[in-house]
Order: C-alpha cells, then sequence, then structure tokens
C-alpha cells in the first residue's frame, strides 16, 4: 500500500507542472495588466515603464515563469501587487471560509444523494423511481448562480429567515451550503443508484435471499456497501468542483473566501493573487483524486495489485 501511495504521489509531480504551465499562461495571456490599476489616468510611459520593470513584466513570458515556478518550488507565491501583502497571507485569511462552505455542501450533497440514490434503486422501475430521479435531475439543471440569487429573495429578502450575505454565523452559511449541495445531489444519486443496481446482479445476493435475509437489509446493508467504491470515486472528484462552485456563490453571497478573493483580484489583474487561488483549487483537485485513488485501493485490493 505504500509503494501504490510513492507512485500515485510522484505522479502527481508532472501533473504539478503542467498545472502551473496552464495557470500562466492564461493568466498572460488576458489583456490588460495590474500596473494600469496602480496608475492614475495621465501618468507617464516612463512612469509605466519603471512599475512594469520593478514587478518584471517587462521580462519575457518565459523569463517571467521561471521566476515564478523557482519562487513556487520555495513555497513563495509572491507578493499581491494591489493588496500590498504576501499572497499566502491572503489565501491563508480566505481559504478557511471556503473549505467550511466546501464541505459542508460536500456533505449534505453526499448524504442527501445517496439517500436518493439508494430509495430509487430500492424502487427500481416505479413510479416513485422515475418520479424522484427526474426530480432532482430537472433541478441539477438549474443554474447555481441564478438559484442563489433566488434563495437571497425568497428566504433572506421577503421571509428573512436567514441573512442576506457575509459568515459571521452558522445562519448566514445555510443559503450558501444549500445552493452549492442542491446541485451535486443529482450526480451523487445516480451513481449510487447505477452501483446499486449492478451489486444488486451479483451472485451474493441470491445466496441472501436465499438465506431468508430481508430485502430491506440486503439492500441497505450489503449491496449499499458494495455500492460505495464509485461512490468514493466520485467524492474525491467533487472535492475540486465544490470548491470551484464556492468561487460564484461565494460572490453572490457577499462572503469572504477564495472565490471572493479570486473575483476581485481578476477585476485588477492582479496577477500572483489570481495564479496563488487557481493553483490552490488545481492542488485541491489532484489532492481529492488522490485521495478517492488511496480509498479506493484500501477498499479493493484488486486496483492497487492491477496498478503493481
Amino acid at each position: 500500500m505504500i509503494s501504490y501511495f510513492a507512485r500515485r504521489l510522484l505522479l502527481l509531480i508532472p501533473v504539478f507542472l503542467g498545472l502551473s504551465v496552464v495557470i500562466f499562461m492564461i493568466i498572460h495571456l488576458v489583456p490588460g495588466d495590474p500596473i494600469d490599476h496602480i496608475l492614475q489616468i495621465g501618468s507617464s510611459p516612463e512612469r509605466k515603464a519603471a512599475l512594469m520593470a520593478k514587478y518584471g513584466f517587462d521580462q519575457p513570458l518565459l523569463v517571467q515563469y521561471g521566476i515564478w515556478l523557482g519562487k513556487l518550488v520555495q513555497g513563495d507565491l509572491g507578493d499581491a501587487i494591489i493588496l500590498k501583502q504576501p499572497v499566502s497571507t491572503l489565501i491563508a485569511q480566505n481559504l478557511p471560509y471556503s473549505l467550511a462552505l466546501g464541505s459542508a455542501a460536500l456533505v449534505f450533497s453526499t448524504v442527501i444523494g445517496v439517500t436518493i440514490g439508494a430509495l430509487a434503486a430500492m424502487a427500481k422501475d416505479s413510479f416513485f423511481d422515475r418520479a424522484l430521479m427526474g426530480i432532482i435531475l430537472a433541478g441539477s439543471t438549474v443554474p447555481s448562480f441564478w438559484l442563489g440569487l433566488m434563495m437571497i429573495l425568497i428566504f433572506a429578502v421577503e421571509l428573512g429567515w436567514f441573512p442576506v450575505s457575509g459568515a459571521k454565523n452558522w445562519q448566514a452559511m445555510v443559503l450558501p451550503v444549500l445552493t452549492i449541495g442542491l446541485g451535486g445531489i443529482a450526480l451523487v444519486a445516480r451513481v449510487t443508484r447505477v452501483a446499486m443496481l449492478d451489486a444488486a446482479r451479483q451472485d451474493f445476493v441470491l445466496m441472501l435471499h436465499a438465506k431468508g435475509v430481508s430485502r430491506r437489509e440486503i439492500y441497505l446493508r450489503h449491496i449499499l456497501r458494495h455500492a460505495m467504491l464509485p461512490v468514493v470515486t466520485l467524492l474525491g472528484l467533487k472535492i475540486g468542483w465544490i470548491l470551484g462552485g464556492a468561487v460564484t456563490i461565494e460572490f453572490v453571497f457577499a462572503r469572504p473566501g477564495l472565490g471572493s478573493l479570486l473575483i476581485t483580484s481578476l477585476n485588477q489583474r492582479d496577477y500572483p493573487v489570481v495564479q496563488g487561488c487557481l493553483l490552490m483549487l488545481g492542488i485541491a483537485v489532484m489532492l481529492g483524486t488522490l485521495l478517492a485513488d488511496i480509498v479506493q485501493a484500501a477498499m479493493d485490493p484488486r486496483i492497487r495489485d492491477r496498478v503493481s
């Protein structure tokens, strides 16, 4: 198991390098630069040239990337051009809000999604099955941005049950969690349902029926457990999706977090902050995938034996 983990960890190195190249090139190919946000209207070209040289923007892109990557491997994300603070400090201040929001949304969507998927599998091809899956599939097509606005309008503005914005207490977290979590329920439910129906066709299920084990116990105690492998894989991939979804939702609900920091920095063309935020999101996806692979290997030894 240790050798399997080591191999999977080594595979992340080229992925990380590729991610850094993509992030750097995308940011620097976008029109505009942070110097324009620093300078006032009417500033001299000499002043702009001096600032470009100060922050290294007068260097070729390859040189700029090499400098950034060299600092990156040393744990230095650089300094924010507009906010004048270390990028690592800004991320450390905002990341806990995003992690709390994303974790709560992940737990919510997983619990509800697995429950719905299990109920649908137990009632296969019935009206209840079709209606349940139809409702959640229809709900998953609603854009999270629009859903967040509707929740603010109904539950915060009209009914006054929850705060409109901020992150002062747990009540301010309810609507953002629902907005992000509802979008992920459908996928978890579908994967759970398909995995359980596939497990229900295995020979051990026929043996349990022959022993007189109740249908409810077979599904909830045995089939559901065997169906967890693809669900665990999905959850690892959903970690990055949840944090990515928090980017827009934090902005909609005016919450502090990585998403709000990213959007603000994008508007200001603050390259170091944008690169740092995108890098954190990319690392979250990589670690989520790694975690899913490790859990899969622990649950099913055939996977790590096949890789070996």
